[in-house]
């Protein structure tokens, strides 16, 4: 594949996005830039997204989708047949670059089949400058580099690509901006996602989200109300509030807001279903949970990641709580928020982490009693405080906690499911099990996937199931008539 000349605009810098300094947030509306050229270009021809990560990144993709289709381009769930691909990139675990890089990898036999084909990578990743070197030095292929503060400007590079035929890199470091009224497209008919609040300010040691997605800046409440009422009117029955710490909107407004108040406002919206991701137990306020045991419609389910339940270990983590804190802000929880359930991330194998501190993260699991964990391994993350510090660990011994960690989350969450069974929930149809054609699945409000004998009419609607039996992560239920 012969090489193109690179067009560089905007490079990632760590020296800016390690900035703390506080700056204020600037709301701007969007103005796309969409010429009559990449309109005609965009007639009759598809793209492809293919999304790595998490919420956040799912809800990028729906703008670019929503800025893709208001240029001209049809969605196609195929690349062969794409004329535009965008890869949305996470970097929070290495496995997921590594991921990334293979698909990317495989792009280059279509690229040379198909010279025409442009190729775009964007998201968290690329946030860092090692990947874009690689990305630039060893990936012919891709033809546009953009950041996770560069979406609303994707006509423009696409418009630049097709005219010049260069190579397009711009990646901005370190944003304080809140762009409202993009173009969206929601991949889910009935359950939405709604940004509040965009970045992180706890710079956790281990962490890369606050070099990749910026400073905490939060929406405007009248935005966030605006959007939701308008998913209400439109007939969807969930919405998920989302920030990388959600439970921290607010503190860079000036009118004294807080994310209680956004919350019980949208909850009075009528949302048949209302939930929240992801919450820092040092931001969870017992005024918020004073809300949630408040309103039937605000899902019980409460994702709060402790990380560790050893105190030398958060303090090294710089999570700003202790185990003692988490255990009292459970309790709290539990006792003001009848049925309450509980999920949770959790880190094996952090430097240095002893066999008796890894022990105490354990006990935590069993105390709170999860209803499922999401537990990964040590991943260091160049450019994060953590990454530098010398482990004595072995892999192989971080493998074996691992393992042992997992068997103790499933007993607790075995435990919970199986108190379950017999009882009737409330199911929100998603859509037809991928095994069975006559069997729906679901989610509780306590978010358990439900699978049960059922026909696609019931799909965006909430019905009655008992359940029948639990496979732990899974279960099985059986319609009950109204």
């Amino acid at each position: 594949m012969k090489n193109k000349k690179i067009v560089i605009h905007n490079e990632p810098d760590f020296n800016k996005a390690r900035d703390r300094r506080k700056a204020d947030t600037v709301f701007t509306d969007a103005t796309l830039k969409i010429s009559s050229l990449l309109r005609d270009y965009a007639k009759g021809k598809r793209y492809f997204i293919r999304t790595y990560g998490c919420q956040a990144n799912v809800r990028d993709s729906e703008t670019m989708m929503g800025i893709l289709e208001e240029i001209g381009f049809v969605h196609s769930d195929d690349y062969n047949e794409a004329d535009v691909i965008i890869i949305n990139t996470c970097a929070v675990r290495e496995n997921a670059e590594d991921k990334v890089f293979g698909e990317v990898g495989s792009l280059k036999s279509l690229k040379a089949k198909r010279p025409g084909l442009i190729v775009a990578v964007g998201g968290c990743m690329v946030q860092q400058g090692v990947i874009v070197d690689t990305l630039k030095d060893k990936y012919a292929q891709v033809d546009l580099i953009f950041g996770t503060h560069n979406i609303e400007y994707l006509p423009d590079y696409l418009n630049e690509i097709i005219t010049t035929r260069k190579r397009i890199i711009d990646v901005i470091s370190k944003p304080g901006e809140v762009i409202e009224n993009l173009p969206s497209v929601r991949i889910d008919r009935y359950k939405a996602f709604v940004n509040i609040i965009y970045g992180c300010d706890k710079f956790c040691t281990y962490c890369i989200v606050p070099y990749t997605r910026g400073r905490e800046r939060s929406r405007k409440k009248e935005e966030v109300i605006k959007e939701c009422q308008q998913l209400v009117a439109d007939g969807y029955q969930e919405i998920t509030l989302l920030g990388q710490n959600v439970n921290a909107y607010g503190k860079d407004l000036t009118d004294g807001t807080d994310f209680a108040e956004l919350l019980e406002a949208v909850a009075k919206l009528g949302i048949p279903r209302l939930r929240f991701t992801t919450s820092h137990p040092w931001d969870f306020s017992s005024k918020m949970i004073e809300v949630i045991g408040k309103y039937s419609n605000i899902m019980k389910a409460i994702h709060l990641p402790f990380q560790s339940g050893n105190a030398n270990i958060l303090r090294r983590m710089g999570r700003r709580y202790t185990p003692d804190s988490y255990r009292a802000l459970v309790d709290e929880m539990k006792a003001k928020i009848p049925g309450v359930s509980f999920t949770t991330d959790i880190i094996v194998g952090f430097p240095n982490e002893t066999y008796e501190e890894f022990c105490d993260t354990k006990k935590m699991v069993e105390y709170v009693e999860f209803d499922n964990a999401f537990t990964f391994i040590y991943s260091p993350r160049p450019g994060t405080p953590a990454s530098k510090l010398e482990d004595n660990v072995s892999e192989e011994e971080k493998h074996r906690r691992f393992d042992e960690l997992v068997d103790t989350v499933e007993k607790c969450a075995t435990l919970k499911a199986e108190q379950m069974v017999g009882k009737i929930y409330p199911i929100l149809v998603d859509s037809v099990s991928k095994r069975n054609d006559e069997v729906m699945s679901g989610y509780t409000e306590n978010n358990k996937l439900v699978n049960f004998p059922g026909t696609v009419d019931l799909i965006g609607k909430i019905v009655n199931v008992r359940i029948l039996e639990s496979k732990v992560y899974s279960l099985r239920g059986e319609l009950v008539s109204e």
